[in-house]
């Protein structure tokens, strides 16, 4: 049997509104659930919404897988090569994984192929997953019966209080703990930047950077099970 294939997803997004400043994927949301699938024998593929090269931040070497998916060079060749929406067909997939980063507060919400992939993986019996700004992609997925994806559905994100703490609650378009609570999601949170992983009815989702193994670790819980 061929392993299964998560398909990760990746901001195109390198600025940070019109602050000049920059932003991309926050790196450790991609290697921290990138090792807890690989170990598990998934296959993993990346998409952005653009295709081609995703801005990287949070660059620690420091951070041993980090450092080893730098060091990487097919890696690191994937990322910045990623494959665009129009070349996915959901169902080569069994989840779907969004990591954050700001970029994705602009570019992951409006992009209505990559919804239409999640809501298929998802309506086919997938997972879904999605960590700190990640889960900006949910706010408008909707599945084939109008309703949100969200809807009734306990989730977690980067809170409105995480934002105000890296001073970028004027800068990013939306907060995104009020969105998804508008979108009827009911949201669940912890002190800021400790470790909260939510399982909803097969959606997965991490409120900050130090949630991102977690969430790879329970989607593959799922997956097994």
């Amino acid at each position: 049997m061929s392993s299964k294939k998560v398909l990760i997803v990746l901001t195109s997004r390198d600025t940070l509104g019109d602050t000049g400043k920059e932003t991309g994927f926050y790196l450790p949301e991609v290697t921290h659930p990138l090792d807890v699938f690989t170990r598990a024998g998934l296959t993993v593929d990346f998409v952005s919404p653009k295709g081609g090269k995703a801005p990287m931040v949070g660059i620690d070497l420091a951070d041993p897988l980090n450092k080893a998916f730098l060091d990487n060079s097919e890696l690191v060749s994937r990322v910045e090569n990623t494959l665009n929406p129009g070349q996915i067909d959901p169902a080569e997939y069994s989840a779907i994984f969004y990591a954050g980063g700001h970029g994705t507060m602009w570019d992951f919400p409006d992009d209505a192929r990559l919804a239409g992939i999640a809501a298929a993986i998802y309506e086919a019996g997938g997972i879904v997953g999605a960590v700190c700004h990640g889960p900006a992609a949910l706010v408008n997925i909707k599945l084939s019966n109008g309703e949100y994806l969200v809807a009734n559905k306990t989730v977690s994100a980067f809170t409105n209080e995480e934002e105000a703490a890296v001073g970028l609650t004027e800068i990013v378009p939306f907060l995104l703990e009020s969105k998804l609570i508008d979108r009827g999601a009911n949201f669940i949170k912890v002190p800021n930047f400790q470790v909260s992983v939510v399982e909803s009815d097969r959606l997965v989702t991490g409120q900050n950077p130090a949630s991102a193994a977690g969430v790879g670790e329970q989607m593959v819980k799922l997956l097994n099970s």
